[in-house]
């Protein structure tokens, strides 16, 4: 299939287009890289022998968007094209609704006027808010607690909404849980610009030495070892989730709109991953306790059946591959796609 992937050049597009390429599609990524870097894709190329067309801009600028669809024929569209900080999108909220909501609405105009209705969106477990039930179920009450959770939630209803006056419309909505890791060959993997806030590149950044304190917050929270527990997902686990949704679409004779969980449907604890950590590194982590933040949940995990039965998928990879591979990446990669040095 001929494949168009917004936000291909990031962090989990760039993985996913190493997934597609592997299973033969043709490829073109549409990305502002303004949270990736062009050096992805040549990576990308390096790892599966194949090249990626890249149209450089923005969701935002629809008369760009219509004269990539102008350009090239698309069989389906693969959206990871957006903003996705939860604290960023606290402090800007207009910026999280304009950009994922206005850009996936500029998307889904090219598209419609190019014909192509098979849609994989890249959504969020941040839609459920804070869980009442575990595991979590894509049948769960979704009440974000977040800009970026909301925008998209807004941005799923409206997809519901297109498929249901327009059933031609083939869509399958990814909710992720915490991707983490990198490809194996230590050539791509997460390269953000901002400080990192997410558990596992802050315990990368403590055992390089660029912090001094590696914080746990709460370890009486009632799990096995006290600390807060999640579900991460290594991030070739999830580029696979996304060939399986687009082949679940591409296989169906009649329209749909499906919702799925991409997790392992396991939770692993804070101090699970720092042991691991500490293992893929070799380095004693400089681990300082302090209470519990507010709004934090003692545990978070994705009921991952649905996926697993009408997909055919399911994770593959535990939480000491996810620590080998991430510590490979920056290992490899001190500067990120700056530059890169031999293992």
């Amino acid at each position: 299939m001929r494949v168009l992937v917004t936000g291909g050049a990031g962090y989990i597009g760039s993985h996913t287009c190493v997934e597609l390429l592997g299973a033969d599609h043709s490829v073109a990524v549409l990305d502002d890289l303004s949270n990736a870097s062009e050096r992805a894709l040549a990576r990308v190329g390096e790892i599966t022998g194949h090249q990626v067309e890249l149209f450089v801009g923005s969701v935002l600028d629809r008369p760009f968007v219509d004269g990539v669809f102008a350009a090239k024929t698309f069989d389906a569209v693969i959206h990871f094209a957006g903003l996705k900080s939860i604290n960023e999108s606290l402090s800007n909220p207009l910026e999280y609704f304009q950009t994922n909501v206005t850009g996936t609405l500029n998307l889904l105009s090219a598209m419609k006027r190019a014909s192509v209705k098979n849609l994989v969106f890249s959504s969020t477990a941040a839609v459920y808010g804070e869980p009442q039930i575990l595991p979590i179920s894509e049948k769960s009450r979704t009440v974000p607690t977040n800009p970026y959770g909301e925008s998209k939630l807004m941005v799923e209803r409206l997809l519901s909404i297109l498929h249901n006056r327009d059933p031609d419309w083939r869509v399958a909505v990814l909710r992720y849980f915490n991707p983490v890791g990198a490809h194996p060959s230590g050539l791509i993997g997460e390269d953000p610009r901002n400080t990192p806030s997410n558990l596992l590149p802050i315990c990368i950044d403590a055992a390089i030495g660029a912090r001094n304190v590696l914080p746990i917050f709460g370890v009486d929270y009632p799990t096995p070892d006290g600390t807060g527990v999640r579900d991460f997902i290594h991030v070739m686990d999830l580029a696979s989730g996304h060939l399986h949704a687009l082949s679940y679409l591409m296989d169906r004779s009649s329209g749909i709109f499906s919702t799925f969980n991409l997790g392992t449907g396991k939770g692993v604890s804070v101090r699970q991953m720092i042991d691991a950590l500490e293992e893929a590194s070799q380095v004693k982590l400089p681990v300082r306790l302090f209470p519990r933040r507010d709004g934090d949940v003692a545990a978070c995990y994705a009921d991952v059946s649905s996926a697993r039965e009408v997909l055919g998928w399911e994770a593959q990879r535990g939480v000491d591959e996810m620590c080998r591979d991430a510590w490979r990446w920056r290992i490899m990669n001190p500067s990120g796609y700056e530059k890169r040095r031999p293992l």
